[in-house]
C-alpha cells in the first residue's frame, strides 16, 4: 500500500450542504457575518467568515465543520477556500455562531457542540429565529459550559450584547448601535445623503436672500 502524503491530501471547499434552508436563516447568517465584519473592519487581524469549512487537524479531511459564522482573532483578513488551522498559526476560531432551521436535527447539533468543545472554541452561540431562542456556551476550565443568564449577555471576545426582549433577537455593538441589515444600512445612508442635500439647499437659499439684502455671505464666514 502506498502511503498518502499529507501534502497530497485534498481538503474540499464545500461539504455539499446548502448555506441555509430558508430565507430567515440566510438573513440572520448574513446580518451577523456582515455586521461583525463591519465591527472589526479597522482591525486587520480579525478574520470573519460565513459558511467556511474549518479543518482543525492536518492530514485528515473528514474532521471538519462549516460554522454559519466564525470569528478568528489573530489572523489576517482575506479570501480563503477553507480554514486550515495548521496554516493559520494553529489559531482556533474563538467565536462560532449557528442559526437553526427546521431541518437541523438534535443529533446534528449535539455533534457540532462536541466538535466545537473538542477543538477549542471559546464562545459558541445558537440562535433559533423561529422561536426567538438563543443559547450560548463559554469556555471555562478547558470545556464549554452553558451560559445560564443569556439575556443581555455581552460576548467577552466580541463585545456585542444580545437582547431577546422583542419579537426577535437584537444584537448591539459596543457603542450601542444595533446590528442592521443591508437594506437598513442603505436606507440610513440615503436618508443621511438627503439630509445633506436639504442642508445645502437651505444654505444656498439663505445665501441668495443675503445677497438680495446687499450682504455678501462669504464675507460673513
Amino acid at each position: 500500500m502506498v502511503a498518502i502524503s499529507q501534502s497530497n491530501i485534498i481538503y474540499p471547499e464545500s461539504d455539499g450542504k446548502p448555506m441555509a434552508d430558508n430565507t430567515k436563516q440566510f438573513r440572520w447568517i448574513v446580518v451577523i457575518e456582515q455586521n461583525l465584519d463591519w465591527l472589526f473592519a479597522d482591525n486587520a487581524n480579525v478574520f470573519i467568515a460565513g459558511n467556511l469549512l474549518w479543518y482543525p487537524v492536518e492530514g485528515t479531511n473528514t474532521i471538519c465543520q462549516a460554522p454559519d459564522v466564525m470569528a478568528v482573532f489573530g489572523r489576517p483578513k482575506g479570501d480563503r477556500g477553507s480554514y486550515q488551522q495548521w496554516r493559520e498559526e494553529n489559531i482556533v476560531p474563538q467565536v462560532v455562531f449557528e442559526i437553526l432551521s427546521p431541518g437541523n436535527k438534535q443529533t446534528e447539533m449535539n455533534q457540532k457542540l462536541v466538535f466545537y468543545d473538542r477543538y477549542g472554541v471559546e464562545e459558541y452561540y445558537i440562535y433559533d429565529p423561529n422561536k426567538n431562542d438563543l443559547s450560548g456556551w463559554l469556555r471555562s476550565n478547558n470545556r464549554l459550559d452553558v451560559i445560564d443568564a443569556i439575556e443581555n449577555w455581552v460576548s467577552p471576545r466580541l463585545g456585542i450584547r444580545f437582547d431577546l426582549c422583542g419579537e426577535e433577537l437584537q444584537i448591539f455593538r459596543p457603542d450601542g448601535e444595533r446590528f442592521a441589515s443591508y437594506i437598513e444600512i442603505a436606507q440610513r445612508m440615503q436618508q443621511a445623503e438627503q439630509r445633506a442635500r436639504d442642508a445645502e439647499q437651505r444654505a444656498a437659499r439663505l445665501a441668495e436672500r443675503l445677497r438680495e439684502m446687499g450682504i455678501d455671505p462669504e464675507a460673513m464666514e
